[in-house]
Parts: structure tokens; C-alpha cells; sequence
């Protein structure tokens, strides 16, 4: 009987424990918070309108304990944090250097601040460039002489007129922190199977050490121009056969490059404390591109992380999302990047086509919203033909220049990332965020100092008023059509 008393009193307090937590939940949230204090700041971008990154009004929080099905709303917990926060930001090519290069100093100044500076500008916090030429180049080169195999002629004297002090401006411009990761496109010609930087072909096996010692060199080179190099990729687009610079790894063959080549090679080097990033191509294979990489534990051992690229529409179907969070749930420890994207058919008459800028805004919710933590656009900058390009691969940059009559032209892209990038910086957390309504995509981060940042896109073409619910405390936000908006508390 003793022994059944104290039982049933420990369920008692157990219980009554559980529901006080759970009952006292919102009001402990709207405490640790503050929520109820914190003044509101609504930035908006919006179709139809001027409104460009603007600051469009300040609201109040107040009390709303339960919404009803007839409200809209997007629910904001600090509580629940994911992955941390690394960055955004773009490609230093060789197009964008040339065509920098091309602009009025004024320009040039102005171009830096608008993508670099945190108060001017939307802050860009990452790059990547290029490991001797890709498309984006204006024309085909590499660092070494043909059938170098010692790599004794090794030089990056063509990088010295452009690409060089176009990314040492852009570090200043970033207040001398910029992480850089660079990729490779093709090995030179003739340590490739088809004797060609282009038209994919494959790396012989008796060039893999050599290759692996050209990563070296390529860091070792810039570091001494005064370039911190953070990372690389093994290979950018390693399963097309593209008419431009491209080479094709299987991937076991990418999975036994690194382990045996590359990540000894960096580590022997003094390397290893570079960040290599694996697959660097569309989210439609990076699953399989996972599981054959990271399974190994001798090549995952050298992997940071997996980048992924978002043009896996090209036969027609959608963007796979899921594939992103699916790696993120397999593989946590892995980091994931979105490496590159770019709106592709240049059309100079499409400048202002209000859907360049939701396709990055899409894309990035849900990417972040899917676990990654760093996401780098293409091109920073190219000019009037969506160039320079050496194969006329011509595309779409957040920025273009006109070189003819040196103004700069800003796509709504650049007001869309922007959004996200001059408002969630490094170091932050991804906490929950999640609209009610499927006309509207979130995202939301706290930063480092305490202050949330919630990314809100309706992707509708009708105004859209919903709830900013912060556990029992929310605010009412209007949200045009065909808008992005943050906010921040």
C-alpha cells in the first residue's frame, strides 16, 4: 500500500510538473524575449512600386493569445535554433573584374559600397572565384604552360591585370574580412582525356597527383598577392558536359580523388585547415553525390561540406528543395553552401522583370529554411551583354554595367538578396519561422546581438495581411503584392 502511495505521488508531481511547463511556455518565451517591448522595423521591396529596400513603417507588439483559422499568420519561436549562419554573397570572375575595370572610379566606388558596405549597401560577407579560366572568361587560359607536368612553369600572371586587385578592392570594400573559396572548371588540356579544357572529358588517372598540386599552388599564389583563400571545391558541375570549360567525376571518382589526392596533399602541404566542399553542382544528384562521400570515412574526414547549384529545372521539372534537407538530416555534421545561381538568357530588355528577384528569394528560404548555411550568387557584376563570356554563355547579375556609358544598373535581385544579406549576418541562428498560408515563404535568424531578423515573401499577387506571432504577443504587417519584406525586432 506504502509502495503504491508513493508511486501514485510520483506521477502526481510529474504530471503536475508537465503541465505547469507546458501552460507556462508562451508567457516564459514573452519574458526571455521581451517581445512585448521590442520595437518593430519593416524594410520592403515591393512590384508596382519604389519601394526598394525601404524602411516602410515601425509596429508594436500586443497580445494575441490565439489566432483564429480566418487569420493569416507567421509563427516566429526564438527557441527553437538551427544551423549557425556563415554568410552571402557572390562570384569575383573574370567578367566581373573586366567589367569593373571598365567603370569611372565613381562607379567603382559606388559598386563597392552598394555590395560590400553594411549601412550603404547589403553587406556580402563570402565570394568565390574561379581557378584559372571558366565561362565567364574571356577566353579559355591556364596557369601552367602545355604538358607542364612538373608545374615548374606555374603563374598566375594573367589573374595579376583584373581578377587580383578586383577582389583585393572587394576585401577592403568588406572591411579586410572576406572569405573566399575558389573552384576549378577544367584542368588544363592535356592532363584531360580528351585533350580538351572543354566539352567535359575526364582527368587522367596519371595527372591526379599533379592536379592535386595545382590546388596548392593556386593558394599558395594568391595568399602571397595578399588573398586569404578559405576554401575550394574539387570541381565545379562534375556531371556536364558542357560546350564551355567542365570535367566529369563520377562520385567514386570524386570520393577517391579527395582521399587519396587532394585532402593528403592540402594536409601535407600545411593546407588542412581549408575548407574542401564536394559535388558543387545541381541539388537533383546531391543526395547519391552524399552517400558515396560521406559514407567513406577516409573522404569525408577531408570534406567541409557540400555545395549545390539550382539549376536542376533545366529538364523542365521543379527545383528539389528537399534534396538539400534531406543531406542536412543524413549527413549533420556536414555544412551545406549553395555554391551557385544565376537567371540564365540574357535579355537587356528583362532588367526590371519583378520575377529575377523571386527566384532568388524563393530559393534562398527555402534553401536556409533546409539547413544551409552560407549561399553564394554567380556573377557579382557583368556588363551590357550579360558578359563578357567566351562561348556566349551570356546570363543575369544581381548588377550589370553599361561600359558604353559607364552606369550602373541594378536588377530587383540585388534588392532581394539584400534582403537577406544586410540583415542576417554571420554568426547567427536560424530559428523557427512558418506561415499559415502558402501565398506567403519565411525565414527567420537571430543574430549574434540578440536581434531577429524575419524574412517574409509574398509571392501572391494580391495584399497579403497577416500576424507576426512571437508566442502570445504578435503584430499585424501588411504585405504588398509581390513583395519581399524584413523584419526586424
Amino acid at each position: 500500500m506504502k509502495i503504491n502511495t508513493l508511486s501514485a505521488l510520483v506521477l502526481f508531481l510529474f504530471f503536475a510538473h508537465s503541465q505547469s511547463v507546458s501552460a507556462a511556455s508562451p508567457a516564459i518565451l514573452d519574458e526571455a524575449f521581451k517581445v512585448n517591448t521590442k520595437k518593430i522595423s519593416v524594410y520592403t521591396t515591393a512590384a508596382s512600386t519604389t519601394q526598394r529596400l525601404s524602411l516602410t513603417g515601425f509596429l508594436n507588439f500586443s497580445t494575441l493569445e490565439q489566432p483564429k483559422e480566418t487569420q493569416i499568420c507567421v509563427f516566429v519561436d526564438p527557441g527553437k535554433k538551427f544551423q549557425t549562419f556563415m554568410g552571402i554573397g557572390g562570384a569575383l570572375t573574370d567578367a566581373s573584374a573586366e567589367t569593373f575595370a571598365k567603370l569611372p572610379e565613381l562607379k567603382q566606388r559606388e559598386f563597392l559600397r552598394a555590395y560590400f558596405d553594411t549601412r550603404h549597401g547589403i553587406g556580402y560577407t563570402l565570394a568565390r572565384t574561379n581557378i584559372h579560366s571558366c565561362d565567364f572568361s574571356s577566353g579559355s587560359y591556364t596557369y601552367v604552360k602545355n604538358g607542364d607536368k612538373t608545374l615548374k612553369s606555374f603563374s598566375i600572371d594573367h589573374d595579376l591585370k583584373f581578377r587580383v586587385p578586383f577582389i583585393k578592392k572587394a576585401i577592403e570594400a568588406a572591411g579586410g574580412n572576406l572569405p573566399l573559396f575558389a573552384s576549378p572548371w577544367s584542368p588544363p588540356a592535356y592532363m584531360k582525356d580528351n585533350n580538351n579544357m572543354l566539352q567535359g572529358g575526364k582527368l587522367k588517372p596519371e595527372y591526379y597527383q599533379i592536379w592535386a598540386d595545382y590546388y596548392v599552388k593556386f593558394i599558395r599564389a594568391y595568399e602571397n598577392e595578399g588573398i586569404p583563400v578559405w576554401g575550394l571545391t574539387v570541381q565545379n558541375e562534375p556531371m556536364a558536359t558542357q560546350r564551355w570549360e567542365s570535367c566529369i567525376y563520377t562520385a567514386s571518382e570524386e570520393r577517391d580523388f579527395l582521399k587519396n589526392y587532394l585532402g593528403p596533399t592540402l594536409e601535407k602541404a600545411g593546407l588542412s585547415d581549408k575548407k574542401i566542399i564536394v559535388w558543387d553542382h545541381n541539388r537533383d544528384l546531391m543526395y547519391q553525390r552524399a552517400n558515396v562521400i560521406f559514407d567513406d570515412p577516409e573522404a569525408s574526414k577531408y570534406a567541409w561540406g557540400m555545395g549545390f547549384h539550382w539549376y536542376e529545372d533545366w529538364s523542365g521539372g521543379q527545383q528539389m528543395y528537399c534534396n538539400v534537407g534531406l543531406v542536412n538530416k543524413v549527413y549533420p555534421d556536414k555544412n551545406l553552401i549553395f555554391t551557385e545561381g544565376c537567371a540564365e538568357s540574357f535579355n537587356a530588355e528583362r532588367y526590371y522583370s519583378w520575377g529575377l528577384g523571386e527566384e532568388y528569394g524563393r530559393s534562398m528560404i527555402h534553401d536556409f529554411n533546409n539547413g544551409t548555411v552560407a549561399w553564394t550568387d554567380w556573377n557579382i557584376l557583368l556588363d551590357e551583354t550579360g558578359g563578357p563570356n567566351h562561348v556566349n554563355n551570356f546570363c543575369f547579375a544581381p548588377v550589370h554595367a553599361d561600359t558604353k556609358t559607364g552606369q550602373l544598373i541594378y536588377t530587383n535581385s540585388y534588392y532581394y538578396i539584400g534582403h537577406f544579406s544586410k540583415f542576417i549576418r554571420p554568426g547567427a541562428r536560424r530559428i523557427l519561422a512558418a506561415a499559415s498560408r502558402s501565398q506567403l515563404l519565411s525565414t527567420a535568424f537571430m543574430n549574434e546581438d540578440g536581434k531577429i531578423a524575419v524574412v517574409v515573401m509574398n509571392q501572391s499577387d494580391q495584399e497579403v495581411i497577416y500576424n507576426l506571432c512571437v508566442g502570445s504577443n504578435a503584430a499585424e504587417v501588411k504585405s504588398p503584392a509581390r513583395s519581399i519584406q524584413t523584419i526586424t525586432f
